[in-house]
Order: structure tokens, then sequence, then C-alpha cells
């Protein structure tokens, strides 16, 4: 279980108000969430500034000294995304903490593979040999994303979500073989820095679209450094609420996108109604 945080804009944007300084800010739900859980195993922030992502990770708690702030501070990007982590397959180590990155590829995950340790061996076994030689940690996540690269691969030209739907099926398929009551959770971001897609299922995901620039509610200013020449558009995605703004949720047990206009699009998951019946816990 972890906290997530995924950004979308047509210009380049600040977004450390929303990683340190918002009333619900990321760094402040690393040292307590909404649920009252600490996720202070390890943090990460990613950007893609020039199409080649920029990550900074580390195996302590984002609340815990300057470097988080001073990182959030810095970041100035179209896209961005960035993970806090509360350990629960795999122990607190830089290997295992997100986002995972593969040239232009990010990735983060908050949820959980049930019975890991038994489905290991099925991912291992769907790897191309690169990627399978190229894991480093003991994360159920890095493996998924991995797993997500391969099928990618396999069929370049298929649609981003298309590949993500299917590898996310496929897991919970095999993860229903084991046990068909386990509780599976996996609300991810995938990003190369233009396309960006991620799924909600089993845990908290909630997003807020932005239409033009206006003064931040935390610090007064415009969080864009200069005057576009196009209309602004933007979309935060994160496990909780960050501001008081009108944040919505996302559908459980669903794929999404971020299309070219900066809006979600939203499809369903296919076998996961039982799961999606359980509710949804933080």
């Amino acid at each position: 279980m972890c906290r997530l945080y995924g950004f979308r804009a047509n210009e380049p944007t600040k977004v450390e108000c929303s990683l340190v300084h918002a009333q619900n800010a990321l760094m402040a739900q690393s040292r307590r969430d909404l649920a009252g859980l600490t996720h202070g195993h390890g943090w990460g922030v990613a950007e893609h500034p020039d199409g080649v992502p920029l990550v900074e990770k580390q195996a302590w708690a984002a609340y815990h000294g300057e470097r988080f702030k001073k990182t959030a501070a810095r970041v100035y990007a179209r896209t961005v995304v960035a993970h806090v982590r509360r350990a629960t397959v795999g122990p607190p180590a830089l290997v295992n903490t997100h986002p995972f990155v593969h040239g232009v590829w990010l990735f983060a995950h908050n949820g959980t593979v049930p019975n890991f340790d038994r489905l290991r061996d099925r991912l291992i076994e769907a790897l191309d040999p690169l990627h399978r030689n190229e894991i480093r940690g003991t994360t159920d996540s890095e493996h998924v994303f991995r797993y997500l690269l391969t099928l990618w691969e396999r069929n370049p030209g298929a649609p981003l979500l298309e590949t993500l739907r299917m590898g996310l099926e496929q897991i919970v398929a095999w993860s229903r073989e084991i046990d068909r009551e386990a509780r599976i959770s996996l609300n991810v971001l995938w990003t190369d820095g233009d396309r960006m897609v991620g799924s909600r299922l089993g845990r908290t995901l909630w997003y807020l679209e932005r239409d033009g620039i206006v003064p931040c509610e935390i610090c007064g200013k415009s969080h864009v450094h200069h005057d576009p020449k196009q209309a602004y558009r933007a979309v935060e995605i994160a496990s909780e609420p960050l501001t008081g703004e009108d944040w919505l949720n996302v559908p459980d047990a669903t794929v999404f996108n971020v299309d070219p206009d900066l809006r979600l699009r939203f499809e369903p998951l296919e076998l996961t109604a039982e799961m999606a019946a359980k509710g949804a816990p933080a």
C-alpha cells in the first residue's frame, strides 16, 4: 500500500504545492494519510522535462529532512509521477522504491498482488529475457512493470491503454487461479512522457482537471512561469484529494487514458466484478 501522484499538462508546470504545501500534499500523506497510515518506506519524484526521465528516489520517509522538499521545488515539467511507499511486498530499499524507470518509461503502483510468492513464477515465465534480467528488486510492482513492458514491446503499435488492460486482466486471472477470494489491488500510473495511462482496482484514486491558468489556492501564484501560446490544460491524479478543490473519483475496476486534449477517458476492466463488489480500501 502506497500513495501515488501523476500530472500531465500541455505546458511546463510547477507541482511543488501538490507535493509539499497543499493541505493533503503527498509529503503530508507520507506522514499520515486519511486512513491514519504512514507511508515512510521510501519516496520518488520523476519528471520528463525533455523526453528523458529524471528520477530522484530515496529509501527513507519523504517527511524526513529537506531532500523531498528540494526535489519537489525544482520540478517544472509537463509530466510528473511521484510516490511514497508503505512496504508490503519487498523490504524498504532503494531498488524497491517507485517510480520504476526503463528507457523513457515510468511506472508507479499502489496496491498489492496477493500470494506474490506463488504468482511470481507466472510473471517471470511471461517476461522477455531482457526484462527478466533487468529486475533489481523484490516487489510485485517491478515485476508487473516488466510484464507490461514485455507486452508493449511485442506489439508496440497497439494502443497503450489496451496493453495495460490486457496485462492487468491477465494478472487478475492468475491471481484468481491461486485464490479466488484474495483481494488484489492494482492502482498504477504508466507513462513515456507523452502518453499516460493508469488503472484503479481496489484502492482509492482521484483526479482533478484544470482549464486555464489560475492562481494556486495554496501559494496564490501561477504554477506556469510564462505566457503560453495555447489554452492551458492539465490533469492531476492522486491516491487522495490534495486540496479543497472538487476532486472526482476515478471509477473502480477501470483503466484510463489521458487523452491528447488532457481529459481522462475511462474503460472498464473485465474479470473484476467480484473484486469491485468488495469495495476499495485506502
